[in-house]
């Protein structure tokens, strides 16, 4: 490897020339380096689920770029040197978090948030047998964050399941019990 300084030439090139040197900026400095290789060793188990989990971002991707209002969308959340793709495929690769669960007499509040945007909340009350006493969706508040459920009753010793899911269909699941 070698850092290249004051040099014209090497200024204005990047990338690869042949199969011999790589050309590339790291930290405002250009390095040449010999070309790498693919890999001779085995992938992880790790690495195997990221490859699958960024194929599945992209076919998602993909779909998502077909729809010219989810295509605006993504482009608007795009910042320079980003596009439409890129923000679809942050998107489907990141589930949504359900950051809190509280209450309000009879209403739960959840709050939940996402890079992007979390399309939908279910809330499930579930008694100590493990039976579901009542399921619904929750409506998002006005400040983009809170969502609310208004159950018939929050029984003692029950659990409140909450379930948030993003645009690519990423959930997150967070549960509460009740004394």
């Amino acid at each position: 490897m070698a850092i290249v300084v004051d040099n014209l030439l090497l200024k204005l090139v990047r990338g690869s020339l042949g199969d011999e040197i790589t050309i590339y900026e790291r930290n405002g400095q250009i390095i040449m380096a010999k070309k790498r290789g693919p890999s001779r060793k085995k992938p992880t188990k790790n690495q195997l689920e990221a490859r699958y989990k960024m194929k599945v971002a992209a076919a998602y991707a993909k779909m998502m770029l077909e729809d010219p209002e989810l295509k605006a969308y993504y482009k608007s959340k795009a910042g320079p040197g980003q596009n439409a793709w890129n923000m679809a495929i942050k998107d489907a690769y990141n589930s949504p978090e359900i950051q809190h669960i509280q209450f309000e007499d009879t209403t739960v509040i959840v709050t939940a948030k996402n890079d992007f945007r979390v399309a939908d909340v279910t809330v499930m009350i579930i008694d100590g047998a493990g039976a579901i006493l009542e399921r619904g969706k929750a409506a998002l508040s006005r400040n983009g964050a809170d969502w609310h459920y208004k159950a018939l009753s929050l029984p003692p010793g029950s659990t409140i399941r909450a379930i948030a899911e993003d645009l690519p269909g990423n959930t997150s699941i967070k549960e509460l019990k009740l004394d």
